[in-house]
């Protein structure tokens, strides 16, 4: 745990990590997939993508199919994927004590940011008042690359003016503990997502905690 006592920074996911996960992913990526065919598209090989990865392949595929018709493809995949995430956003709840955390980051003068996949509506929506206590809420909309890409995460590290050194990044899911190990990140896994310790484990998380309130007992 000494580790932990430099730390002035910590980034969390949102969906599974701050806020109960209740987005129905497998339907989401079955919709994608559905709109792809609907384009020519061949699925073979996309069918372990994550739906934003599926949507970048198909986009690919469809400027060599139907060139020009990629960009229209990606504004309807990304629409459909954004009404999936708001409606589940409309029935979604911060997972217990998320404010109180946060609130005890700022008491402790250690900044507090988010880096979502998710769209910056749906965040809003369950968490409205989410900019009093996060200093960076890093949406897809907001970087070129999504994590599991490191810019993704290195984009919030510059928004807060933080170093890797000295922050953390907090998920529930392996590509939040790999974002955190090739930022340069400590990297923490919770058990509030579908991810097993385990899984966690096996991508590198530092440390493993039921929920993520309790990195507090870790922190200076």
């Amino acid at each position: 745990m000494k580790a932990t006592r430099s730390i002035r920074a910590v980034f969390f996911d949102f969906d599974g990590t701050l806020a109960k996960l209740n987005i129905d992913f497998p339907m989401m990526r079955e919709a994608v997939l559905d709109l792809a065919v609907a384009y020519d598209v061949p699925l073979k090989g996309m069918g372990n993508l994550y739906v934003l990865e599926i949507i970048k392949a198909a986009q690919e595929l469809i400027s060599e199919i139907h060139p020009q018709k990629e960009e229209a493809f990606g504004k309807e995949a990304l629409a459909l994927i954004t009404k999936i995430e708001i409606e589940a956003a409309k029935n979604g709840e911060l997972i217990g004590g998320t404010r109180d955390l946060l609130a005890e980051l700022m008491r402790r003068n250690i900044k507090a940011g988010v880096v979502t996949r998710n769209c910056r509506a749906a965040v809003t929506i369950v968490f409205p008042d989410i900019f009093n206590y996060c200093g960076a809420v890093i949406t897809r909309e907001m970087t070129p690359n999504v994590k599991p890409h490191p810019d993704h995460l290195l984009v919030a590290l510059h928004s807060l003016g933080a170093l890797p050194e000295s922050s953390s990044m907090v998920g529930d899911h392996p590509m939040d503990i790999r974002i955190g190990k090739d930022a340069g990140t400590l990297t923490v896994g919770v058990l509030t997502g579908y991810s097993t310790s385990e899984a966690l484990t096996k991508a590198g998380a530092d440390f493993i905690l039921s929920k993520a309130a309790d990195i507090i007992r870790l922190l200076p």
